[in-house]
């Protein structure tokens, strides 16, 4: 099954708490994951930044919206237990807590009403989505889409520039990555043919222990088997091994099998790839601002 979303986990984890005890956020974790039959690959699952299990995120959001709205409460550091008000709740047996039901509290209410500027309104499918996330999620799903349209711009970039360009933006890209020692050595490995691409070797690492066949293609259509085969063909004319086959277009999938499949190990990066390594390595791309997503410190408040 697929992983809850956090409103979801709300009525599960109000009576996993039903006994009256301090539980541990962990313990709570392990049991609803238990409820929810979740499989190890899936508790496994992170969110798109990789720092937090989704499942984790998601239960400890539940917790906190609970919390705002006066139906559990913590004990100590780590430990939370139902509220008189939510003992209530249970009782009126409710087919399920989510944002709506939360918001006939008013201790919830004002906790929404800070996070959303006094008279801002949003679509309502707008809303229903924004609910069905957690706070982090929603960040970094505004995070992805952004980063997703900013590769888009940057292929076209590439795709329209001059093959020179191109040539010293795979240069660049690639001495980033940590490969080719310095940018005069790459440049005297790299563009030997003259093709509107790249086609030439470079160092595997600072040392040059191995050297890497490179070939480049500013194409818009994809890139067929026969040109991988041919690629594979001219790695061993150059007694080579290792090959990194870059396009602004993409691979068809018989090229892809075919690259998979030989002894050589050839790397394909596609025109979506391409853009993805050069906004990681920031090629051709500049940071504009910064949003740290800090927490409570608890150790800060330890008293001796």
């Amino acid at each position: 099954m697929a992983i809850p979303d956090f409103q979801s986990i709300m009525l599960p984890l109000l009576k996993y708490l039903s006994d009256g005890k301090e539980h541990h956020i962990r313990d709570a974790i392990e049991g609803l994951a238990q409820e929810f039959g979740l499989t190890p690959e899936e508790r496994k699952e992170l969110l798109p930044s990789g720092q937090q299990y989704i499942f984790d995120n998601r239960v400890g959001w539940a917790r906190t919206y609970m919390k705002k709205a006066g139906l559990i409460e913590s004990t100590r550091r780590g430990y939370f237990k139902i509220t008189e008000r939510g003992l209530k709740v249970l009782e009126e047996k409710p087919r399920e807590i989510n944002i709506r039901f939360l918001k006939k509290f008013p201790e919830f209410v004002e906790f929404q009403t800070l996070k959303r500027e006094k008279g801002e309104e949003e679509k309502e499918e707008v809303v229903a989505e924004k609910e069905r996330l957690t706070p982090e999620e929603s960040i970094e799903s505004a995070y992805q889409r952004l980063r997703q349209n900013l590769a888009m711009e940057l292929i076209q970039q590439v795709k329209s520039c001059s093959p020179s360009f191109f040539e010293k933006l795979v240069i660049d890209l690639l001495i980033t990555m940590g490969y080719g020692g310095t940018k005069k050595d790459a440049g005297e490995a790299i563009g030997r043919t003259g093709d509107e691409g790249v086609d030439g070797i470079i160092k595997e690492d600072r040392l040059g222990l191995d050297i890497v066949y490179i070939q480049a293609k500013r194409w818009e259509n994809p890139v067929s088997r026969p040109e991988i085969q041919k690629f594979a063909g001219a790695l061993q004319g150059q007694r080579a091994k290792k090959g990194i086959f870059i396009t602004t277009s993409d691979f068809t999938k018989d090229a892809r099998d075919y690259a998979e499949k030989i002894e050589s190990k050839i790397v394909l990066i596609d025109g979506e790839t391409l853009a993805q390594l050069m906004i990681d390595h920031n090629v051709g791309v500049s940071p504009v601002s910064y949003y740290a997503i800090k927490k409570v410190d608890n150790d800060y408040f330890v008293e001796d």
